[in-house]
């Protein structure tokens, strides 16, 4: 049965698996050309140099003990972009080690028969290189393109993180959504295309040996090398269909709109974290923007974290996404907290339209502000009701944070120095997993979002910050000044969702996602559709 729901689950997003294992193949195969156009050259460059070579190897060798979000954070910032750039960038670095290590391998392994047979016909050193010494190491070449495509397969989930896609995009949704449907539906595609693209170039590999296949007739022998030899090139050219095919149909505009209409009309790019609040908000402000304007919508949906959406608007790479006035505060804008709602909008409104360009929205309604929380068991048992009530546990208890506010002056840190205590021991969580961790006792305290659902289904009890450490955060949409002014439809069409949601809304948004498995898209439909919002139904 539950094979069924599986299968039932992923002949709906077939499309979206198409178009995300095209864009997994694109960013695979054009970091790995890249790779074997300068991992080729440098090879046989510390091959033929010997005082270059522990330099080379050694250089490329550092670049792999980096760790792949770290590399792509660095990327991110030294680019300045989101999406396929720094992806491609940081999967054609790590590919480049076994590339050239296999070159200079192949190459001094060539035997020292070989080479004074080539002397020995009057070769000069240039066509001993190329007529001799790359062509006997081609299939140790071969072996480590096949090493770093393989490799670069696995890694490239993780480019979803800033916003590349590829099949990584389904596994971040799941990890956002604790939808094991979701994660299957990328972790399954990603290992079939590592066994698909392991075996084609390692085809090419044995279309290299011709002892491997000396014993076939000579016609079987052409036919089979050729095959081999343009295998890779098939599946390049499936995976472009695929992710043709998946654009096509995949929705990225109003319902009902075809192709030609989408490619027409203006497009609006809505962003989002990586949590399940903002993933309903996004659909809320996408679906709103495409029922009541002209206007087709592209989704950059799970980009990490604050600063990387941040950075992503200012750079125009999105136009809209939903922020929180306390994080935009203090995180943002790297000013003491404020404690009055009123006054924090208006801050931080007046310091994002004089620095950025970008304009605040009127609140959606709801104060998602952190929330200290522990287990109601836990609570009922040592008389938990403030924070301050943890001072004389906390070098005993274990907590669980997301990393933002295990490192944000709003978060662990002003909370250290606001109630005077450290907890024993801390650890980083997705925000998906923190809630699960607390219920099962991993850890002992949290900081929850105040409008998630799964305080309640978990059985969770927050705890009322009494020194009034943590600042007001509301939600609204941040939108770029000059998107607003080239579409002064998009303030008309959000306009009736502002201040629409309170704090319970919101939490019951978030549970029918957490805790029933709704999708956001379904989510925000239903309420829209619920509060008449959307034109035509």
């Amino acid at each position: 049965m539950a094979v069924e729901t599986f299968v039932d689950f992923v002949s709906v997003r077939l499309p979206q698996l198409w178009l995300r294992t095209g864009e997994h193949l694109i960013l695979t195969g054009v970091s790995t050309g890249a790779a074997i156009m300068l991992g080729i050259p440098l090879g046989v460059l510390a091959s033929r140099v010997a005082r270059l070579r522990g330099f080379l190897l050694g250089a490329i060798g550092i670049l792999q003990t980096i760790p792949s979000l770290a590399m792509l954070a660095i990327l991110l910032a030294l680019t300045g972009k989101i999406g396929a750039v720094p992806a491609i960038i940081a999967l054609a670095l790590y590919a480049l080690l076994p590339i050239v290590r296999n070159t200079v391998t192949g190459i001094q392994g060539v035997s020292s028969a070989a080479l004074e047979a080539a002397r020995g016909l009057g070769m000069t050193n240039h066509q001993q290189l190329w007529q001799v010494k790359i062509p006997l190491a081609l299939p140790f070449i071969v072996a480590g393109i096949r090493t770093a495509a393989v490799t670069g397969v696995g890694i490239a989930t993780l480019s979803a993180f800033i916003g590349a896609g590829g099949l990584g995009q389904f596994i971040n949704r799941g990890l956002a959504l604790a939808s094991n449907s979701l994660i299957l539906l990328g972790a399954i595609p990603a290992a079939l295309l590592a066994l698909v693209v392991d075996f084609s170039i390692g085809a090419v590999g044995w279309g290299l040996e011709p002892r491997r296949h000396r014993h076939l007739p000579q016609r079987l022998r052409i036919l089979f090398r050729t095959s081999a030899f343009l295998l890779p090139f098939f599946i390049g050219v499936a995976g472009a269909i695929a992710y043709m095919s998946g654009a096509a149909v995949t929705p990225v505009s109003r319902p009902g709109s075809t192709i030609a209409d989408q490619d027409r009309g203006a497009k609006v790019v809505i962003g989002s974290k990586n949590f399940t609040e903002q993933l309903i908000l996004g659909e809320l402000m996408a679906q709103l923007i495409e029922g009541r304007t002209g206007l087709s919508v592209v989704r950059r949906f799970n980009l990490g974290g604050t600063m990387i959406c941040h950075g992503a608007i200012v750079r125009a790479e999105i136009d809209i996404y939903p922020e929180y006035t306390g994080t935009a505060l203090t995180a943002i804008l790297k000013r003491e907290a404020l404690l009055d709602p009123d006054e924090t909008f208006k801050v931080v409104a007046r310091a994002y339209r004089k620095q950025f360009g970008i304009e605040w929205l009127q609140s959606f309604g709801f104060n998602n502000t952190y929330a200290i929380t522990v287990r109601k068991e836990d609570a009922r048992l040592h008389g938990w009701e403030r924070i301050s009530d943890l001072t004389e546990s906390a070098a005993n208890l274990r907590a669980g944070f997301t990393s933002e506010f295990a490192e944000r002056p709003d978060g662990y840190p002003g909370l250290r120095k606001v109630y005077g205590f450290r907890f024993g021991e801390v650890r980083d969580f997705d925000p998906t997993l923190m809630y699960e961790a607390l219920a099962k006792g991993e850890v002992d305290v949290i900081c929850a979002f105040a409008t998630d659902g799964r305080i309640t289904a978990y059985k969770l009890k927050p705890l009322s910050d009494d020194r009034g450490f943590f600042p007001p955060y509301y939600a609204a949409p941040v939108v770029r000044e000059e998107v607003l002014k080239a579409h002064p439809e998009i303030r008309d069409a959000l306009t009736p969702l502002l201040g629409l949601l309170d704090d319970l809304t919101m939490q019951g948004l978030n549970y029918e996602v957490d805790g029933k498995k709704r999708s956001p898209r379904h989510i925000a439909r239903g309420f829209l559709k619920s509060h008449n919002l959307l034109h035509g139904d």
